[in-house]
């Protein structure tokens, strides 16, 4: 099986569309989304469409849960809030229903899919930092082989033995039988990682290797079209550079 893994859209439709045509040529077989699809951008309504159309299954993330009234969203920064409630008046009826049914988690196999932490998904925790990932090995018996995150908009992962936490780096790795894994699988339509291009997944689970798939799109046109939405400068800015 192969994983095409895309997650934290944020509204981004030329991202997503890049990403969506780079997994497609390399082969797929299963489309997952993690998660994010709104927020931030000005195509929530395209982008859901485009997921719904491709993904075989879509985990609900925080931007997600906060425009379908399943989380309190009053304590986010006032740019992100007007974002939050811009989205709940672009989104259709039928998308506001999807978004409301979408899983915490999924698991297929020996492979879980979340937007952020495995341990209690629906308080979206984050895992960038080894010190967070060494955090879980207290509940190692109870993670998949491989857990697939999103949420933090990076590409950091974590290999965890019984008794610690180790980075994981590089475009592209073995997934090794003898640990257990958390993998961040980047943004598609906000990466801060400093790589403005759009970033998803690859996942084989017969070789076990995992890879990112970096994209270039039209930039200035998601940022111009943030601007013109009346969103916030630095949503569309900060695209320029991946941050």
């Amino acid at each position: 099986m192969r994983y095409g893994i895309i997650s934290d859209i944020h509204g981004n439709i030329e991202a997503l569309t890049e990403s969506l045509k780079a997994l497609e040529k390399a082969g797929v077989d299963t489309y997952i989304c993690l998660g994010d699809i709104v927020g931030y951008g000005a195509n929530p309504e395209e982008c859901v469409n485009a997921v719904r159309a491709k993904v075989k299954v879509c985990i609900v993330g925080n931007h997600d849960a906060a425009v379908a009234g399943r989380m309190d969203y009053s304590y986010y920064y006032d740019a992100a809030r007007h974002a939050l409630d811009w989205c709940k008046q672009k989104v259709s009826p039928a998308t506001m229903e999807w978004l409301k049914s979408l899983p915490y988690k999924y698991t297929e196999g020996d492979v879980d899919f979340c937007h952020g932490s495995p341990v209690c998904p629906e308080e979206f925790e984050y895992v960038f930092t080894k010190e967070k990932a060494k955090e879980l090995i207290k509940f190692r018996d109870q993670l998949n082989w491989v857990t697939f995150i999103g949420h933090s908009h990076l590409t950091r992962s974590f290999a965890l033995s019984a008794d610690d936490a180790y980075n994981v780096k590089g475009p592209e790795f073995v997934v090794r039988k003898d640990f257990k894994y958390i993998i961040t699988v980047g943004s598609v339509g906000q990466p801060r990682d400093y790589d403005p291009r759009s970033c998803c997944a690859i996942f084989d689970t017969e070789t076990c290797v995992f890879k990112y798939v970096r994209s270039e799109y039209n930039v200035e046109a998601q940022m111009k079209k943030i601007i013109d939405a009346g969103l916030a400068y630095n949503f569309g800015a900060r695209l320029l550079v991946g941050i």
